[in-house]
């Protein structure tokens, strides 16, 4: 049965209740909605809880994609007591980790613009990120970091747009990954907007980010590696150089 996913209409929407529609034999369940984060397009799952109407607590270990991408399977730790479906219960996201992740993927759109590059690959973490991209050019981590930080600074709305499969199909231009294309087949595509009319940026993206850059926070390029003759590697920290020198 499909999950109406609400993160995607709501990035800080961090409880929900909602109906256990399965629970199946590898102990992942099945809800009618959700607002756990499923991995997807390099960004981790959500973690938490789900709170019973007695009060106990089923933690959740992971939230991945079934066999379709309208299918949201919430994991249970390792000795977790299992509901019941019909059953209805309490989400609880784990906000302070969901909540770094969504500055970090905000992050890696920003390096975006500063290299604007085809992207080659990426994955977000709580603490660190890479972005890699398809270029040759040697480029001055320094001078990229300046760039992020400015950007931040700025302060630029973010927002999300929404765009038919079609009219994704009908422009090709907007995706900036080289390998993965975003995923079609659900009727509509999430343009994740940066700046006013989307001045400073506008792509396909399902993850989940902050509504204005600067909550971002100070981030910074810790590393710059050569993986292969025209590939970059770009690994985003938080904080300053000099903080965690």
């Amino acid at each position: 049965m499909p999950t109406t996913a609400l993160y995607r209409d709501d990035f800080y929407l961090s409880t929900c209740e909602a109906v256990v529609t399965a629970v199946n034999e590898d102990g992942s369940i099945e809800f009618d909605r959700t607002c756990f984060y499923a991995t997807s397009g390099g960004q981790p799952g959500d973690t938490g809880f789900l709170e019973r109407a007695d009060g106990s607590r089923i933690t959740l270990d992971v939230t991945r994609h079934g066999a379709t991408k309208d299918i949201i399977l919430h994991m249970p730790a390792e000795g977790q007591d299992l509901p019941t479906a019909g059953e209805t219960i309490v989400m609880h996201v784990d906000w302070p980790r969901r909540y770094k992740l969504m500055r970090m993927h905000t992050a890696c759109h920003l390096l975006s613009v500063v290299c604007p590059f085809p992207i080659t690959g990426a994955s977000v973490g709580e603490d660190e990120s890479r972005v890699d991209f398809d270029m040759t050019e040697t480029i001055d981590r320094d001078a990229v970091t300046k760039e992020l930080m400015r950007l931040v600074s700025e302060n630029h709305p973010i927002f999300v747009q929404w765009i038919t499969d079609d009219e994704l199909v009908a422009n090709p231009g907007i995706v900036k990954s080289k390998n993965v294309r975003p995923p079609v087949g659900m009727g509509r595509v999430s343009l994740v907007c940066i700046g006013e009319d989307s001045a400073v940026d506008s792509q396909p993206c399902g993850g989940t980010h902050v509504s204005e850059t600067q909550e971002v926070g100070a981030i910074h390029i810790a590393k710059i590696e050569k993986k292969g003759k025209e590939n970059r590697r770009f690994r985003i920290r938080f904080g300053t150089p000099d903080a965690l020198a």
